[in-house]
């Protein structure tokens, strides 16, 4: 094939158009190219060769009113024409045969501005999987060049094909030529008039406009400088979607190295939104003409955004990070849900031989609380896609007792994951206290039922009033004082607390509607637990003698299950001030909270007592003793049980089950919005399932989320489920079997 060169001898002018938009628009609309007109020209010699018109069968044949008007095409003509890959092996055959004929080799094409190449060939070529030569990848972009040659003329945004023409005083007759035909006629005077000893200027074609040919990965530093006018905000991505995927939406168009940053929610998946850099705003611009563009099936929201979004994102300090990412042209791959306990050594033999991880450990990164426990996340390099391939295939197989999740990753979703964890405050570990014990009657609270709920990551500046409207209807049915705000050693507010609940019921209906909602600018995690664990905790106690985190989570709860240790002496430094809660509880900016408490206190009927150590008490915790994260897969949190009225009867129940009976649990993803017990019971028909085996699960705005959880007899039957039925689908859904 007759290669293109940016220093070659010869032009190839090139136009084109689609079944849809003209001119500032072309490609806007995501229409197929129906047209393609070219001419071969020697620079040197002046010469030219054929002009060619041809015609491209698209696959939807209808035609814009504004296309078939403008170029005089009609669907019955296109029918008869070739489809583009076709067109492109004759457009090959058709150059080279005209260039041996002028006695050159190679050419660049030179097009009436970027849309053509960019907005139009790469990204349907990319659609439909053709592989374009290496002669779309530099092109001359005529405007430029003309606004170079004659720098006094209009801006080049303003210009087009006709006022070039007239500015060099060439004559343009649309009636008598062919759409198409006439522009190509007029854009190769228009170069002619640009050559030298016809134009004072010498204007020479010697730097074209390239297209990357693949989209390169790469670190961002928060002290790197991010012009806001080269970002866009992708939304509506499918939550799959890897870097490569969105370059390849945005195909054409040049992104900045390390340029694709995926948003993660406050659960740390992906939310189906990305924010993209590219080389220049010029690039930007042509971005946001892809608004509403599809993705496979989805369209895409494309807007712009800013630089500071973009650092918030994609932007890293930590150098540990940046020797990991330094090693370039590595496909990153995301493990979550791994064993706290699992070392370099387990992961390296869970991934294989077949595929080798980039330096071995090396290419290891586990990611990590800032007083180094582990998250159960890591990110691993694979010096190609054959190997990550390989990775992918273990997805949800099982090390040590957890199964494992595995999906592509990028560079920013690196940053961005460790700077969400290394932000969390590190709350220093105290040694035990030697103080004496807590006089009766102030007992904080006692037995295994678990009725208390733990409110964790609240803002710093967040009081009693706060976390009051942040429970909203549920403050009905706190125990008269039932709220301990917990403090650090300086006698500041932790970002945790703790509620006492009139029930267990009320306790997981709190931690079911509250898990993981907004507190000013931060969200905060709602974990149920028994007054045993809370008193324990709050005294200064660990829930695990040897520092470790819990064991995997077996139960579909929000919360870690009761542990079990040695019950400590409920102790209280002798500084520390004991306070009734009216004292800590000041009028609240909702009366509908204030007035619950009000009637809570009045309705007491023991000396409960909510305490705030004094300036120089200290109330001795340990942050390593807390309840981490839900120990189960990340994907099992983040949901409410019920809509929002099924979850108000169920508060004014006190027998109603809101949890599958104990067996082996399954997780269904992908289910139809509007699929219930029945259909589910259907989908698992011969397996012994009854209705209080399904458990639906919807999102915070009370909707289906697509998802739930069913618990089977025996663990047998589970992974039969899981082997059998993984796959199939429920009506036109194919749904996701996983064990948990």
């Amino acid at each position: 094939m007759t290669a293109a060169s940016p220093h070659s001898d010869s032009l190839v002018v090139l136009f084109g158009a689609t079944a849809g938009a003209y001119g500032a628009k072309l490609g806007s609309d995501e229409r197929e190219l129906i047209l393609l007109v070219w001419q071969v020209v020697d620079l040197h010699s002046k010469k030219v060769g054929t002009l060619h018109k041809c015609l491209v069968k698209a696959d939807n044949l209808e035609l814009s009113d504004e296309c078939g008007e403008v170029t005089g095409l009609t669907p019955e003509g296109l029918s008869k024409a070739e489809p583009l890959d076709r067109v492109l092996q004759q457009f090959s055959q058709l150059v080279s045969s005209d260039l041996k004929a002028l006695g050159r080799n190679t050419y660049t094409f030179c097009t009436d501005g970027q849309l053509l190449i960019r907005q139009v060939l790469h990204p349907e070529a990319s659609k439909k999987n053709l592989l374009l030569s290496d002669s779309f990848y530099s092109f001359y972009d005529l405007r430029k060049e003309f606004h170079d040659c004659y720098p006094n003329v209009a801006p080049v945004k303003d210009q087009t094909i006709q006022s070039m023409a007239e500015y060099i005083g060439f004559r343009i007759n649309e009636a008598e030529e062919d759409f198409g035909v006439w522009q190509v006629k007029a854009m190769v005077a228009i170069i002619f008039s640009m050559l030298p000893d016809t134009c004072v200027a010498d204007h020479r074609f010697t730097v074209p406009e390239t297209v990357k040919y693949k989209y390169e990965t790469g670190p961002c530093s928060k002290s790197e400088a991010v012009d806001s006018e080269t970002v866009i905000r992708a939304r509506g991505l499918p939550w799959q979607s890897s870097d490569q995927d969105i370059a390849r939406f945005f195909k054409g168009l040049n992104i900045a190295k390390g340029g694709v940053a995926l948003c993660l929610n406050a659960q740390g998946r992906r939310n189906g939104e990305a924010l993209v850099r590219f080389v220049n705003s010029e690039q930007r611009d042509l971005a946001l003409e892809r608004h509403k563009h599809h993705m496979g099936s989805r369209y895409i929201e494309v807007y712009k955004a800013t630089g500071e979004e973009f650092l918030k994102i994609a932007g890293g300090t930590s150098n540990e990070v940046a020797q990991f990412l330094s090693k370039e042209n590595q496909v990153i791959i995301r493990m979550r849900g791994l064993p706290f306990t699992a070392t370099p050594e387990d992961v390296l033999g869970f991934l294989g031989p077949e595929c080798p991880v980039t330096g071995g450990k090396e290419g290891l990164l586990f990611v990590k609380y800032p007083d180094g426990r582990p998250t159960g996340d890591a990110f691993v390099l694979f010096a190609c896609e054959e190997y990550a391939q390989n990775a992918l295939k273990k997805h949800k197989e099982i090390l040590g007792k957890r199964y494992i999740e595995l999906f592509r990753s990028t560079a920013a979703e690196v940053q961005q994951v460790l700077n969400r964890y290394m932000s969390t405050p590190l709350i220093p570990t105290l040694p035990t206290p030697i103080i004496p014990v807590m006089p009766p009657p102030y007992t904080i609270a006692a037995g295994s039922v678990r009725d208390c709920v733990r409110l964790r990551g609240l803002p710093y500046t967040a009081g009693i009033d706060d976390i009051l409207e942040f429970m909203g209807d549920a403050t009905a049915d706190i125990k008269p004082h039932g709220v301990h705000m917990v403090l650090n050693q300086q006698g500041r507010p932790s970002g945790d607390a703790f509620i006492q609940m009139k029930s267990s019921d009320r306790a997981f209906l709190v931690a079911q509607k509250c898990h993981k909602k907004m507190m000013k600018d931060r969200y905060v995690e709602v974990f149920q637990c028994s007054g045993e664990e809370m008193n324990f905790v709050l005294m200064g106690g660990t829930l695990n003698r040897s520092g470790l985190s819990p064991p995997p989570c077996k139960l579909p709860c929000l919360s870690p299950p009761a542990y079990a240790f040695q019950t400590a002496a409920a102790v209280i430094p002798t500084e520390a001030a004991l306070y009734q809660s009216q004292a800590l509880l000041p009028q609240t900016r909702s009366q509908q909270a204030s007035a619950a408490v009000a009637a809570a206190a009045a309705a007491a009927a023991s000396p409960a007592v909510t305490y705030y150590p004094t300036q120089a008490a200290q109330l001795y915790m340990n942050y390593t003793a807390y309840y981490p994260s839900p120990p189960v897969s990340p994907t099992t949190v983040g949901y409410i049980t019920a809509p929002q009225a099924a979850v108000a009867a169920a508060a004014s129940a006190t027998h109603t089950p809101m949890l599958p009976q104990p067996g082996a649990l399954v997780r269904m993803q992908g289910l139809p919005y509007n699929a219930g017990m029945k259909e589910i019971l259907s989908f698992f028909q011969g397996y012994q399932l009854h209705g209080d085996s399904i458990l639906l699960l919807y999102n915070f705005s009370g909707q289906p989320s697509g998802e739930a959880l069913v618990t089977f007899p025996s663990l047998d039957s589970a992974k039969k489920a899981v082997a059998e039925r993984s796959g199939c689908h429920l009506g036109r859904h194919c749904v996701e079997l996983c064990l948990i």
